[in-house]
């Protein structure tokens, strides 16, 4: 027998970004009926687990935050991921979410009660139900480590990027580095001043552009707390900036050259060796990747305790971590910078319908989603950071901040009317998919010559990233319509 207290009306999984932002606008509008589960000890979700040496944002923190929470001190223009972390527990504590959340409370498995039009959630604290289940898990939970033969018995330490092991001492050792995206580019030169040997192992060289960085000064920060107008003027020249950078995904030559002639132009600043250059030096599109910033990263290899192998790390044998070029070095720690498990999100794993078909299995050509928020044959079900959520060029937070408005309002006009189930019609949400897909063809994620975590190898499509405009996203998707919906008789006529 279920615990009643554990009941509520909404469960929400997940205390980020995008899990606090949609409790906070709840409470905000008047609704306390709801729980968040949260599986760590805190909130903060990635900014939590990441803890890296170097760590930082690569999106400007006055726009990575929430608009209606603006931070007039931020220390500089790319926050520290401690600073991130500090204002999500400020947000927590300041908005009154804390007597909301359950910690340790890992969703283990959400089965879809159609009997009982609940959700049923397991967790180690016991089963939670809900009308309305809300996942917020991020695109960047779960951290991917690549298949590499004889890893288990590598006689040094291993250990992800994203669960650092700061036990392990780093200081005179030699340090592998796998991987050459964003992580790694933070990463790497804070090993490079302490490691007596490091070897980075490139699998695909990035485009790396200057990181326009500096501290905000006193007078900065005392303006910003005079006057919010000033930190809204700013976010808005941030948004606006990212916005005109989307041009490039869209193949358009001129954009395109402009993006490319930055990169490789830093590139050649930094780096003067021809050779060493052209080792850094990417073979696909500009943008089919996610572009990265650092003026740090570049200089690192001109020292002479670091390594550019240019091939992935393909086997251990021993202390021995051997390239797929077949070059060998003896090691101490490997480090892997190897991203995170987003286009099988783990958490589709333990979503299950009414038939027990797990999101995963549902999505075994690649995730969908009606709106990028709701799936056919899993009602009530809202997910934020969802199917072509992801964002190249701006920051994630707007879109979070777009699909908690979607989910207000479509819980709103259920209340209004006293509808207890709400579901994705499977022509709707088709017809929205193939939308995306055919804004979708063309883009530098698709045609650009790269393979990238953007695009699911099952289906060949781009799952993970909203093709267009962050602004676009809002004007189709931050308002909540019922049309692509069938509710409360219609579902059973459809069952019927």
């Amino acid at each position: 027998m279920t615990n009643i207290s554990n009941h509520s009306k909404i469960i929400i999984v997940g205390a980020g970004f995008a899990g606090l932002g949609m409790g906070i606008q709840l409470v905000r509008h008047g609704e306390r009926d709801f729980v968040i589960l949260e599986r760590a000890a805190d909130v903060g979700g990635t900014w939590r687990d990441n803890h890296y040496p170097g760590i930082a944002c690569d999106v400007p923190s006055h726009l990575y935050s929430f608009s209606y929470r603006l931070n007039p001190e931020w220390s500089r223009v790319f926050s520290p991921g401690g600073e991130i972390q500090q204002y999500l527990r400020d947000c927590a504590r300041e908005e009154g979410l804390l007597p909301h959340i359950r910690f340790g409370a890992d969703m283990q498995s959400a089965r879809w009660d159609d009997a009982a039009n609940l959700w049923m959630v397991e967790t180690p604290l016991g089963t939670f139900t809900a009308q309305y289940l809300i996942t917020g898990t991020g695109h960047l939970a779960d951290g991917r480590f690549p298949d590499v033969d004889g890893l288990s018995g590598f006689t040094g330490q291993a250990f992800h990027s994203a669960d650092w092991n700061h036990n392990v001492s780093l200081e005179g050792k030699r340090i592998g580095v796998v991987g050459s995206g964003a992580s790694a580019i933070q990463i790497v030169p804070e090993m490079a001043k302490v490691a007596s040997e490091l070897v980075v192992f490139q699998r695909s060289a990035a485009y790396v552009i200057p990181r326009f960085d500096r501290h905000y000064s006193e007078a900065e920060k005392g303006l910003f707390r005079r006057d919010a107008e000033a930190m809204e003027a700013l976010r808005s020249e941030v948004f606006w900036g990212g916005e005109y950078n989307y041009a490039q995904r869209r193949n358009v030559p001129r954009f395109l050259n402009e993006a490319k002639t930055m990169a490789l132009d830093h590139l050649a600043k930094q780096v003067p060796d021809p050779e060493l250059r052209a080792k850094l030096t990417p073979d696909y599109e500009v943008g089919c990747k996610r572009l990265l910033i650092s003026n740090e990263y570049f200089p690192s290899f001109l020292k002479p305790n670091v390594t550019l192998e240019t091939s992935a790390l393909a086997r251990v044998e021993g202390s021995k971590a051997i390239s797929a070029k077949g070059n060998g070095y003896d090691l101490d720690v490997l480090v892997f910078a190897t991203g995170f498990e987003a286009v099988r999100p783990p958490f589709a794993k333990r979503v299950f319908d009414k038939n027990g078909v797990s999101l995963d299995a549902h999505w075994d050509l690649g995730m969908q989603a009606y709106r990028s928020i709701a799936v056919n044959g899993y009602p009530n079900l809202f997910i934020i950071n969802g199917p072509n959520t992801g964002l190249g060029h701006n920051s994630i937070v707007y879109i979070i901040e777009a699909q908690v408005d979607y989910i207000l309002g479509a819980l709103g006009y259920a209340q209004d009317r006293k509808i207890k189930v709400m579901e994705a019609g499977r022509e709707a949400e088709d017809a929205y998919m193939e939308d995306l897909h055919s804004r979708s063809e063309g883009t530098v994620w698709l045609d650009g010559g790269c393979k990238s975590w953007y695009v699911d190898p099952r289906s060949g499509r781009l799952t993970l990233i909203w093709p267009d405009y962050a602004h676009a996203f809002r004007d189709e998707n931050g308002t909540f319509e019922p049309g692509g919906y069938l509710m409360d008789g219609m579902l059973q006529a459809a069952a019927d």
